[in-house]
């Protein structure tokens, strides 16, 4: 018998934070601080997480199975031991895509009503 799949929009809707989160771990493993530095990077410093935040949502998503702990890791020499790396389960994908076509359809929305450019 096949395990009964979950549905990602159970989850939904995410806070920005949230959806920052998986949008960085989308397309590779990082560890905390790379987390935080790539939502700084990408949102131009518009949205700046403390570790606390983060380490807050992590759990949150381990403990739902959106994200795993990685087992592989760096060379040491390349690395500090202690961090730990994260990744998108496919569940998270799922819910990071469930999530995105939720704001699709917003904006679709937005433009109907001519509140947003390119209608």
């Amino acid at each position: 018998m096949r395990p009964k799949r979950r549905d990602p929009e159970t989850l939904l809707p995410l806070t920005p934070a949230m959806f920052h989160v998986l949008i960085a771990l989308a397309d590779g493993e990082r560890h905390g601080y790379a987390i935080i530095k790539e939502i700084e990077r990408r949102t131009a410093g518009d949205l700046r997480l403390s570790a606390g935040t983060l380490y807050a949502l992590v759990r949150r998503f381990v403990t739902e199975g959106v994200i795993e702990e990685s087992a592989e890791r760096p060379d040491p020499a390349l690395d500090d031991e202690r961090r730990r790396y994260y990744r998108l389960t496919a569940f998270g994908r799922d819910v990071a895509q469930a999530e995105a076509r939720r704001f699709e359809t917003l904006i679709a929305m937005a433009r109907a009503k001519q509140l947003v450019p390119g209608a």
